[in-house]
This record gives C-alpha cells, sequence and structure tokens, in this order.
C-alpha cells in the first residue's frame, strides 16, 4: 500500500471515532491504496474495547489496525513506533502520514498530499490546509521564528508587525502548492526515503516543536517542505493536548520545555539567550502597554512569570529530555 496513516488516540476517543468516520468514504482506502494504525496512547482499557467494537461494528479490519500502548509515549513516542515497525518489517509503503485524531477529512485531503509529492521527488514534507470546524482557516504554513519574529510576537506593536511581516511565524496562506520553512504536524506527510535518511521524530520533545524540528532535520539534508493548499483538513484543535489558539490556558511546564529544547537544539545557547530576551522584553513592553491602554488581557495566566522560570536564564544550556510525568507548571 503507498499511504500508512498514523492517528494517535489519547483522552479524547470520541474525536478518533468521528475522524474515523470520515476516513471510511475516502477513496484511498476504499482502492487498498491507504491503511490506516491507531496507536492507543496509554488512555486506558474503556478507549480500547470503545475503538474495537467500533472498528469490528463497522467490519473495518480491512484497512484499519488498532496498537495499543499502556503508557503515553508522546506525539513523538506513539508515531515513532508505528513508524518504526513499518520501516522495519520492510513494508511497501512509499509515505507515512501523521493526523491528529482531533481530524475531520475527504478524499482529497489525501490525494492532493499524495499526488504533490509523487510529483516533487524532492519534497521530504507536506502539509494540508488547516480549516476549523466552521471553514475559518488556521495558522498551517510557517516560517522558522528568529529573534525578530520572536519580539515581534510579544510585543504586538500594529504598523511594526506590518513592516516586520516578511519575519513572522505564521505566513499568509499560499494559494498554490509552494516551498515553506515548516507545517503543522496536524495533517502532515513524510517520504519514507527521507525518514530513512533523516530518522524519525525526536522524542526528547514528547509533543510540541517536533513538527518544526523535523522540518528543520528535513531542510539540513536538502529535503524541501512543502505546503499543498488543495489537501484541506478540518482540524478540532486541542481535542487531545487541551491547548488551542481559541482558549486561553496557562501554558504548562512541558510546552515551555519543549520550546527550550528546539532552540537550543538548533540555534545554540547563545542564539536561545537571545531569542528568550527578544520575547521577555517584548512581553514585558506590551504588558505595560496593555494595562495603560486598556486593552483585554488575552494571555495565557502568568505567561510572563512562567516564561522566565523555564527560559534558560533559570535553566542554563543543557538541552532538556521533556515529559509530562510530575510536570506541572
Amino acid at each position: 500500500m503507498k499511504l500508512l496513516i498514523i492517528i494517535l488516540n489519547y483522552r479524547d476517543t470520541q474525536v478518533t471515532l468521528d475522524c474515523l468516520d470520515t476516513l471510511a468514504e475516502c477513496d484511498v482506502l476504499k482502492d487498498h491504496q491507504a491503511e490506516v494504525v491507531i496507536w492507543e496512547n496509554g488512555t486506558g482499557t474503556d478507549a480500547v474495547k470503545t475503538l474495537q467494537h467500533k472498528i469490528e461494528s463497522n467490519a473495518w479490519g480491512d484497512w484499519v489496525e488498532l496498537l495499543i500502548s499502556a503508557e503515553n509515549l508522546g506525539f513523538t513516542g506513539g508515531n515513532n513506533r508505528v513508524m518504526e515497525r513499518a520501516l522495519k518489517d520492510n513494508s511497501d509503503h512509499d509515505y507515512f502520514l501523521l493526523l491528529n485524531s482531533d481530524t475531520l477529512v475527504t478524499n482529497q485531503s489525501f490525494t492532493a498530499l499524495i499526488e504533490h509529492m509523487d510529483h516533487n521527488p524532492r519534497a521530504g514534507i507536506a502539509g494540508s490546509k488547516l480549516l476549523d470546524e466552521n471553514g475559518d482557516i488556521q495558522s498551517s504554513p510557517f516560517r522558522f521564528p528568529s529573534i525578530i519574529s520572536e519580539f515581534d510576537a510579544a510585543f504586538r506593536l500594529g504598523f511594526m508587525s506590518k513592516f516586520l511581516q516578511p519575519w513572522n511565524v505564521v505566513m499568509k496562506m499560499p494559494e498554490k502548492p509552494c516551498q515553506v520553512d515548516w507545517v503543522s504536524g496536524a495533517s502532515m506527510i513524510l517520504r519514507r526515503e527521507m525518514v530513512e535518511q533523516i530518522g524519525v521524530l525526536d522524542e526528547g520533545f514528547f509533543t510540541y516543536f517536533e513538527d518544526v524540528d523535523l522540518c528543520k532535520r528535513a531542510y539540513q539534508h536538502e529535503w524541501t517542505v512543502d505546503f499543498v493548499p488543495s489537501s484541506q483538513v478540518v482540524h478540532l484543535e486541542g481535542a487531545s493536548s487541551g491547548i488551542s489558539q481559541n482558549e486561553v490556558k496557562r501554558r504548562p511546564a512541558y510546552w515551555f520545555q519543549a520550546r527550550r529544547r528546539f532552540y537550543l537544539k538548533h540555534y545554540g545557547a547563545v542564539g536561545t539567550a537571545l531569542i528568550d530576551l527578544a520575547f521577555i522584553t517584548g512581553f514585558s513592553l506590551w504588558r505595560m502597554r496593555r494595562m495603560l491602554q486598556s486593552k483585554p488581557d488575552t494571555d495565557p495566566p502568568r505567561m510572563l512569570f512562567d516564561f522566565i522560570r523555564h527560559s534558560v536564564f533559570f535553566n542554563g544550556f543543557k538541552m532538556p529530555v521533556v515529559t509530562i510525568k510530575n510536570n506541572k507548571s
């Protein structure tokens, strides 16, 4: 089969069931061009029984397989175990598709990605256009972050942001397929040949920043990362992680740790210190301006305090290995 679709189930099993319902209508599965592996990532017995019943009652066993983990291995570990098994077994998959459980798909979601990869042999990774349940566009293609982008994202000074737009991490939505710096791991197709060369996801991240890290590594090995807007996927963001662009919640410690790991890995000690300083300075100025201008407070609770506490200035320059066990904010 050409495509292996990998879905991790964790906490919210209902969104996985909804995702499977949309997958069942896709021709790539009906025509045996693809198969699905669900990795149950330590949610527990009830989730396993629910998923097994769904697969068996719909007679989906010819295209979906359920694998069960006794513990939560994170986004990285769960996806890696499935990819590693496929690589070890010398399966005939040309591509691996990492698909969030909180997504809804159509046949075009997959065919557009497959066709793009087939016609662009140096494309190591390609990502879909993400939409919310109302059809509004979510951030999908991105630029790599920098000192400028971190300061601008923190300070949020309108006219400056427009001037610095070419450096912003979030890109203007492309209308045609194009090369970008990185794409969201919510719907990301990986060329098998690339994975064999650069390796699977870095499990030191556990979850968050693993997608931008993988894209960075792909570029370092001269693969391209592409955005394919004709591949559209509805993303019900945050169903498993609890972190969403539309909900203001306190950032967990593992988010900051994953961020610090990414910057230390790719920007070094000096670069990470400058990036942390840029964000702290910009965000401090923004918080003062917000109070002076009586702007609404839409920031995650205790964001400045948490950011400083998790920065390299308080944690040093050793690259952390992220875990969510006993990992409190």
